[in-house]
């Protein structure tokens, strides 16, 4: 289970490192979302398909079905899972993951998990837990939207807490073997760009570890539509507040900026996205430096970046829908609450205890699967 992610540090894939080891026959390879070799852009149907390198068959996760299948698991002995992660609950491959512990845990089949560093770091939680009845394959896990684990310490989280029930939170769980390779070298103190280590794009708008810091901080907004573009469709990918209504960046930034976010600076840009709904059109707005790591509160930033825009231009408001539009919306969160909060009153104040009530309890939680 892997994808063009899981490599050593002189580039060469695992899949080549397994296919050639003594003592290892490989069998079959198994692709998550934007498939083993990362050539299928979000949201694309993944096919079942034949490598062309080795000439194993491509079994999709992401297509007519995201757990793996008892045909699919013949002959199977071990389930190898090698994927680097970006830290945040709506990132679907560690539902994959979830779903593949099920799948192997009812056939008695091992999974290997080879541990990678969480590009955020394993110090910063932030964010409230999924809400029965918003489980989905964006939000299958009872955890923080940042929730400071790697995927190796995850994955015995899921399994010691019997978080892998599926999709909807309600099937039936059972623990699968499971066993853990750690790292070498990596403290919790440390984000990807500390390693040292070279970073493949974990799915095409992620080019840079870096952007792994802005995709919490803009990414739940991304799912409103057409309130405000966060750079999906330019060059800076979930680094940018745009819009074509906004009149004046240098205006906008200045207002941002008079907030005084913690860690948090805001610099006027202008640009017109190459793709996308705002493909063509001149956008007006701002982007994103995350001055202060340690003390940014990475996913507060859209919604205080919200709350600014509609206090500012009340002619854009980002709930004008219908309920319906705003579906994924409410599943990457894993509540409706603070949509229905926000669409009252656009203020971060309204969410602010609900969005943090959790962190501290995750936290004492988690250290019992700490592996660093």
């Amino acid at each position: 289970m892997t994808n063009p992610t899981g490599i050593d540090r002189n580039m060469r894939s695992t899949v080549d490192i397994l296919y050639s080891a003594e003592n290892v026959n490989l069998v079959a390879l198994f692709g998550p979302e934007h498939g083993v070799r990362g050539d299928l852009h979000a949201g694309d149907y993944v096919p079942q398909n034949k490598d062309a390198k080795t000439g194993l068959p491509i079994y999709s996760l992401y297509g007519a079905t995201r757990k793996p299948s008892d045909d699919m698991l013949k002959g199977i002995d071990v389930m190898v899972y090698d994927i680097q992660d970006n830290g945040c609950r709506s990132y679907t491959y560690i539902s994959t993951l979830g779903l593949v512990m099920q799948a192997c845990a009812q056939k008695g089949i091992e999974v290997v998990v080879l541990d990678r560093p969480n590009p955020l770091g394993g110090e910063k939680v932030e964010g409230s837990l999924v809400q029965d009845g918003f489980y989905s394959f964006v939000g299958m896990y009872p955890i923080p939207y940042i929730y400071g684990l790697t995927v190796g310490e995850l994955a015995l989280m899921i399994n010691g807490e019997g978080y892998a029930r599926g999709q909807n939170g309600k099937e039936p769980f059972r623990q699968c073997k499971l066993t853990v390779v750690p790292m070498e070298g990596w403290t919790r103190d440390m984000t990807f760009s500390d390693t040292g280590l070279p970073w493949v794009p974990t799915s095409p708008q992620i080019p840079t570890a870096e952007t792994c810091f802005f995709y919490p901080a803009t990414g739940i907004s991304g799912e409103l539509g057409g309130f405000l573009s966060i750079g999906v469709g330019y060059t800076l990918p979930f680094q940018l507040f745009t819009a074509d209504w906004i009149p004046n960046a240098d205006q906008y930034a200045d207002r941002l900026n008079s907030l005084q976010l913690p860690g948090v600076t805001f610099r006027p840009i202008n640009i017109q996205p190459f793709f996308g709904s705002g493909a063509g059109k001149e956008h007006r707005g701002v982007q994103i430096y995350i001055t202060d790591y340690s003390k940014a509160s990475l996913t507060e930033i859209q919604f205080r970046v919200m709350e600014a825009t509609v206090k500012n231009y009340p002619g854009h408001k980002p709930f004008t829908a219908s309920e319906s539009s705003y579906a994924m919306f409410d599943k990457v969160l894993g509540t409706d609450y603070i949509r229905k909060t926000l669409a009252k009153e656009c203020n971060f104040s309204a969410i602010q205890e609900f969005w943090r009530k959790d962190t501290e309890a995750f936290k004492k939680l988690s250290q019992k699967y700490y592996l660093y």
